[in-house]
């Protein structure tokens, strides 16, 4: 496995993606270029990626621009807005993906589109399926990654084991588990819960776990999440979507009825003071600006996308998990074990 400083990285940022585009995502690209050990390469309308430059007195020549007229927009169709609009600052950067003019792209931008055009200009590994979002969400142990979280609304059996060894392989690499465990989100831990997808998937699972290749702990329920139970949680798109969601909104409630208690009198502020280090600590635990972004899994370069209400801060986050992303062993191993992630039909 490499080190994120064996190699300088070529990050591809799509600069006219997410809601706060291009200044906060142009102002992350800058922070990270001061950081890391990178070339940027910055796509979408030059004059205005310039001007945001010039104001964070940066010189523009550090960075290369690559000019793209249009923006994927919210009320665009996501799976033909990079077909409709041929000059659109993701697609553009996609394509230069693709073509080998970088070794990873970070977008703030439309998931679908993201998706759409990663399968479409990057492509697939071959053999895979479907490609996956991964975030990472907390839990006691430190985090642990959840697939599918939303790409796959619909999923097959195969689709799920395919899911399994992605998140086991990234979560080996870029979150440094040496065996990480795997868990089934389902209504029980017996192993006849759940719908026929699921049962057909933990069969699956089970006989890949036999073979020593991934290492499948069963159905875990969703209050395991949070307790680390699993390392890898995987669920169809659906759910994940509604279990990312959940855990965000809880924390941000945590979060809000936190700060109204130490709020209260005198006393309470005293004692916020007291625990300060530990609720900055238990913040940034349930900040996805921390993070900044979820791997897209499956797609034969690596694409992270992040949040679409990223801030510099949290721009600058998921440019460091493309870096990570780049110069580790992660597409190579999925790749090497397709033989494991296929059913073959008799």
């Amino acid at each position: 496995m490499q080190n994120s400083s064996d190699k300088h990285a070529r990050i591809i940022i799509d600069a006219m993606g997410g809601d706060n585009a291009p200044n906060e995502i142009v102002k992350g690209a800058v922070l990270a270029a001061k950081e890391f050990p990178i070339d940027i390469i910055l796509v979408g309308k030059e004059e205005a990626i310039r001007d945001i430059l010039k104001k964070e007195g940066e010189d523009d020549l550090k960075f290369q621009i690559v000019h793209a007229a249009e923006e994927v927009l919210m009320e665009d169709n996501p799976s033909t807005v990079l077909r409709d609009k041929k000059d659109t600052s993701m697609g553009v950067a996609l394509k230069l993906l693709g073509e080998g003019g970088g070794d990873a792209l970070v977008s703030a931008g439309s998931t679908g589109a993201l998706l759409t055009g990663g399968t479409l200009f990057v492509k697939r590994i071959k053999g895979i399926r479907r490609a996956a979002l991964a975030p990472i969400l907390p839990t006691k142990n430190g985090g642990a990654l959840l697939i599918d979280c939303g790409a796959n609304v619909e999923c097959t059996p195969e689709y799920l084991l395919q899911f399994a060894y992605m998140g086991y392989f990234y979560a080996k690499s870029h979150m440094n588990i040496k065996n990480p465990k795997v868990g089934l989100i389902n209504i029980g831990t017996e192993e006849t819960k759940g719908t026929p997808l699921y049962k057909e998937t933990y069969a699956l699972l089970k006989k890949a776990a036999d073979t020593g290749t991934i290492n499948f702990i069963g159905n875990i329920e969703g209050r395991d999440i949070v307790e680390g139970k699993a390392d890898v949680i995987l669920c169809d798109g659906f759910t994940g979507n509604i279990i990312l969601k959940t855990i965000e909104g809880v924390g941000l409630f945590f979060v809000g009825e936190m700060k109204k208690i130490f709020k209260q009198s005198l006393k309470t502020k005293i004692a916020a003071l007291m625990v300060k280090s530990g609720l900055v600590d238990f913040k940034k635990m349930l900040d996805y600006k921390e993070v900044g972004g979820a791997p897209l899994l499956g797609i034969s370069k690596p694409i992270i996308k992040a949040h679409g209400s990223s801030d510099a801060h949290s721009f600058k986050s998921a440019i460091k998990q493309a870096v990570l992303y780049a110069n580790l062993d992660i597409i190579p191993n999925i790749t090497n074990n397709l033989c494991h992630m296929t059913i073959n039909e008799e």
